[in-house]
Order: C-alpha cells, then sequence, then structure tokens
C-alpha cells in the first residue's frame, strides 16, 4: 500500500512543511525531539488536521484541504502506534485486542494474534498488570488487529530500558518484515532507524529533503542536519574560495575537493576516518595538540586542537599510546570530506 504526503501546518515556533511518498516499503523519519516528527503520523491518522495540503493511503483521498475532504481516524485504515500505548485501562489484553478487530470485524485473528506475541498466559491481565515490553506487544497486536493499510510507530523503543529495547526491536523487525503495507517508523534513533527501515527521511524544523537509501545517507549526507543526525562527530563551517579550494576556519586547513560542489558551506568528517599513517594519496594534513582523551568499553575519542586554528578535532581510535598534552599530526583522506550545501 502507498502513501503520499504534502501538508502543511503552524506549530509552536516553526512551520510544519511536509513531503513524503512511499511504497510497500518500511521508511524512516529520523530527527530531534520536537522537529515535527510524530505530529506528521499524527496529521496521517486523522488525529490532527493539516492546514492545507493533501494525504493520499493506497490511492486513496484520505485529506484535501482545497476539495474539502477530511476522513475521520476510522475510515483511513491506518494504524499508529502511540509512544504511551494508548491501551485502555480498564480493559483486559484480549479485550484491548478485540478493540482493533472491532474495525476489521476479522475476529478470528485476535486467538493468532495473542499467540504470535507471546501474550496466551496474560490476555486475562490489565495494562496496569503488565511491564513496558508486554503494554508495546499488546498494543501492537490490537493495531494488527485492525488490518491497517499503514502501520505507524512514534518512538517505539523510547520507554524501555536497554536491554528490553534490544529484544522488542528484534520482534518488531519481524512486524515489519512481514507487513504486507508501508511502515513509517518515527525516531531520534539512528542505530534503529537504519536496521528496521530501507529509506529514511532527515526532519528538521518541520522539513525535510525527502527519503534517501539509507546506506547513501548515512554515507553522503548532503546537509549539515544530516550529518549530525547520521552520527558525523565533525560538522565544521566552510569557506569556498574563488579557485574552487576549501577552507576550514576551525582547523586552518584548505584542501582542493576531488568533486566540484557549488555553494559549499559546511563539511562533515566522521571521527573513524583519520589516520597517523601518511596515505598514497589525495590527503589533508592536520598538526594539532591532544587536549582530551575520553575512554570507551573499546575505543577512545580524542579531542584535538588544530594549529592556529578556532576549533575542536574529533578522532576515534584503539590506540593507547596517546597522551594529553602531546602533539600529534593526523592525514585525512579527501574522499572522507563530505561537503554540504547547507
Amino acid at each position: 500500500m502507498s502513501i503520499f504526503v504534502d501538508i502543511e501546518k503552524n506549530l509552536d515556533g516553526f512551520r510544519l512543511n511536509m513531503q513524503l511518498e512511499a511504497d510497500n516499503i518500511p521508511i524512516a523519519l529520523l530527527g530531534a525531539s520536537g522537529s515535527g516528527k510524530s505530529m506528521t503520523l499524527r496529521c496521517i491518522a486523522g488525529v490532527e488536521k493539516p492546514d492545507r495540503g493533501k494525504i493520499v493511503i493506497d490511492g486513496q483521498c484520505v485529506f484535501d484541504s482545497e476539495k474539502k475532504i477530511n476522513l475521520p481516524p476510522q475510515e483511513r485504515g491506518t494504524g499508529l502506534l502511540f509512544q504511551n500505548y494508548a491501551l485502555f485501562p480498564t480493559m483486559t489484553v484480549r479485550q484491548n485486542i478485540m478493540c482493533g478487530a472491532r474495525r476489521s470485524r476479522k475476529y478470528t485473528c485476535v486467538d493468532a494474534l495473542i499467540q504470535q506475541f507471546g501474550l496466551e498466559k496474560l490476555d486475562k491481565r490489565l495494562p496496569s498488570e503488565l511491564s513496558g515490553g508486554q503494554q508495546q506487544r499488546v498494543a501492537l497486536a490490537r493495531i494488527l488487529a485492525s488490518q491497517p493499510r499503514i502501520l505507524m510507530l512514534d518512538e517505539p523503543f523510547s520507554a524501555l530500558d536497554a536491554f528490553l529495547r534490544w529484544q522488542v526491536e528484534q520482534q518488531m523487525s519481524e512486524v515489519i518484515e512481514s507487513f504486507p503495507g508501508t511502515t513509517i517508523l518515527v525516531s531520534h534513533n539512528r542505530e534503529e532507524a537504519y536496521r528496521l527501515c530501507q529509506k529514511i527521511a532527515v526532519v528538521q524544523d518541520g522539513k525535510t529533503h525527502g527519503l534517501r537509501e539509507k546506506r547513501e545517507l548515512f554515507c553522503h549526507p548532503k546537509t549539515q542536519a544530516e550529518a549530525h543526525l547520521v552520527g558525523m562527530e565533525n560538522v565544521l563551517d566552510a569557506q569556498q574560495q574563488s579557485d574552487g579550494t576549501i577552507y576550514i576556519p576551525a582547523w586552518n586547513v584548505s584542501f582542493t575537493p576531488q568533486n566540484t560542489v557549488p555553494n559549499v558551506r559546511a563539511v562533515s568528517v566522521s571521527a573513524h576516518a583519520f589516520t597517523l599513517e601518511e596515505p598514497p594519496s589525495d590527503y589533508l594534513t592536520v598538526n594539532g595538540c591532544i587536549t582530551r582523551i575520553m575512554h570507551g568499553p573499546t575505543d577512545a575519542i580524542v579531542l584535538i586542537t588544530p594549529q592556529q586554528g578556532s576549533g575542536v578535532l574529533h578522532w576515534r581510535t584503539c590506540n593507547t599510546s596517546l597522551q594529553r598534552d602531546q602533539s600529534i599530526r593526523l592525514y585525512l583522506p579527501l574522499d572522507q570530506i563530505h561537503l554540504l550545501t547547507e
């Protein structure tokens, strides 16, 4: 089942301006809290009304501001998993799932869903008697009982601890893989979005530059928002000179890019990209002093102040012989520098 979204809505502090189109694949909206991701899902589901625009689900127009079309939530064929799960507190597990089945009139699916989600011994309990992970499984079963055309997941792991989150994510992955329609995942966690979805759209201040293949997005971010959200530790302002070279004031270095990109405003570099060994060709040299070493379980993040630079360089390494205040020279292959236009 396909989905087409082109909507606008005034929000507190910014304007939601969302364009989105997908067809039978899992996609993610990745962005910081308050960027408009959850509001987009609520508008698709019919819980909120956009100020302007159009929403089409599987060829059916469910919202059109010009034609005055605004179908109620129960007629849209969407399934939205809220962050707080929104279970009916006075109903048992079975009764909650039955509520979803009433929409589809497929009551025979209830037992199958209870078994699928391992709820056989919990079906007579109330939501208050369940753990967070169990509540989520009930909420997801209730949604699937309604046989939605579009499955929408709003930060589904945010209320779970790290160990339980991993367990639930594995089950969620199976649900997404078997779901016949489009799944939209809202998340601020890039690893979850990458593992669960095929395409990702970065959302910032209510806007997105469209869906991108996840590997292409992570390997080649195009904007500062994309670079930050995919985990680039070094995102720096840059100046494009008249001769085509790029100057990075924070590191006080210049280089000639391998590809011509107009209107470069910033660059991004992964902390893994630097090396102590000189590459065979096409590299940038940064001299500096180690100001801090932050050790992790498998590696360390080293903060370096470049010579005559005004900023900090972040380098991730497994080298255990480094010392604070040590002078250092790092090499950076030019193909590891991403040119950003916004």
